[in-house]
């Protein structure tokens, strides 16, 4: 595993350094500081539900992360 520290900011992470790597990379992002969220009502970790998620996605075919990560560059 490698780690990169970055900064957040309107929904983009920059890396304080260049990363390179030739296939797709799974990511953790960890918030190292207490940040205030523009949402009404917090997640919180009970409020996730891995069975309820697998029921949800068990039909869709394609990756989940290219879709949300599609679905997000539509939306800049």
């Amino acid at each position: 595993m490698v780690t990169v520290l970055g900064t957040y900011k309107d929904g983009k992470i920059e890396l304080d350094k260049v990363f390179s790597s030739e296939n797709p990379v799974k990511v953790l992002v960890t918030f190292l500081e207490e940040v205030n969220s523009d949402s009404e009502k917090p997640l919180k970790l009970s409020d996730f539900s891995f069975a309820e998620s697998q029921e949800i996605l068990k039909d869709y075919k394609g990756s989940f992360s290219d879709a949300v990560i599609e679905e997000r560059r539509a939306a800049l």
